[in-house]
């Protein structure tokens, strides 16, 4: 029987969290019938996905792709839809768990609207580790997608960790852009292939688990991110929710330039110029006012979480992320890649 959805999960070396996914997959309730793919994108040996026992997935179909060099999700993903038999295909991440209720939710959204060709769903805002920045991200996250979301906008990043189109769309526009080798923007790009077309729907009932990673992976992605977001922006010239509004933009300049005139107000005070250090303190003053104003309701949001101490470190640690998202943005214009 075809199935309704094919699954494309790519995997490497992430024998610790693919058994948990696939069981999250064969768990889950009311769901229609589904197939699974995996890419193993060049695994070690000793992690290579044939090696890894499935008997959570047993009468569900489990085909494996191996590729014996590295090529990076977007090829993997792209793979994976060619073999696929599903009317639908769902992209999942390799480190995320299925919500019981979310395969059935997802299929509602297309049984009840044939109309509706792709779907993004959201991460859960609960964290296993208690860890300070993983529950920082998660709330971030959360709080961007669902708790700063303005009414009426139109919300549709087509977010693998999470996402589903129709097959025969994908394959018609093309699918992700095999020019990205790692997990940069490639799901931005092919947000923006999908809108020239068909609305992305966002649902906040679909939903999976996510453990996210510590400060310094996180902050390397932002950069990268950043890097080549300013060069898809200056193609189209216009924010978006897809990656950033204009206000989530204003948001990250005055944090990083908080940050600057911060340390050019402390460095202004060794210096014998005292309207100097008045301009330094008075334009720290002014930006910091904006910044707080910006992130206002996020701040709001992790007190009632988590407490005055764990928002007050929010603060700080958006501050510094911000410097990381501003940094790789001005890198894309001092080091553009070579062509």
């Amino acid at each position: 029987m075809k199935p309704f959805f094919s699954i494309i999960i790519p995997y490497h070396n992430s024998v610790d969290t693919i058994g948990p996914l696939l069981d999250s997959i064969y768990h889950s309730k009311n769901a229609p019938s589904v197939e699974i793919i995996i890419v193993d994108d060049a695994s070690e040996k000793r992690y290579q996905v044939s090696t890894v026992s499935y008997k959570t997935v047993k009468r569900i179909p489990v085909g494996v792709i191996t590729f014996r060099k590295n090529q990076g999700p977007a090829i993997a993903r792209n793979r994976g839809v060619l073999r696929a038999k599903g009317e639908y295909v769902i992209f999942l991440d390799g480190d995320v768990k299925l919500f019981p209720d979310a395969l059935h939710n997802l299929w509602k959204i297309y049984a009840d609207d044939p109309d509706i060709h792709a779907v993004t769903g959201v991460w859960s805002k609960e964290q296993k580790s208690t860890k300070f920045f993983p529950n920082f991200k998660a709330l971030r996250d959360w709080s961007y997608w669902i708790n700063e979301r303005e009414s009426g906008h139109y919300y549709y990043l087509f977010s693998t960790r999470i996402a589903s189109i129709r097959r025969e769309i994908f394959l018609r526009l093309g699918g992700f852009d095999e020019s990205y080798a790692g997990p940069l923007i490639e799901d931005i790009a092919f947000t923006y292939k999908i809108a020239t077309r068909y609305a992305v729907i966002f649902d906040p009932n679909v939903r999976v688990y996510h453990e996210f990673e510590d400060f310094l992976p996180i902050a390397k992605k932002y950069f990268l991110r950043a890097y080549y977001w300013v060069l898809l922006f200056e193609k189209r010239k216009k924010f978006d929710p897809v990656a950033t509004t204009w206000k989530e933009a204003v948001t990250g300049i005055t944090g990083a330039g908080t940050v600057a005139l911060c340390f050019c107000f402390l460095i202004s005070v060794f210096i014998p110029f005292p309207s100097l250090r008045a301009v330094f303190g008075s334009a720290f003053t002014f930006i910091t006012l904006i910044h707080v104003y910006l992130v206002r309701k996020f701040l709001r949001f992790v007190y009632q979480e988590k407490g005055i101490v764990f928002a007050v470190k929010s603060f700080f640690m958006g501050l510094l992320l911000y410097c990381f998202i501003t940094a790789g943005g001005m890198w894309s214009k001092i080091s553009p890649p070579k062509k």
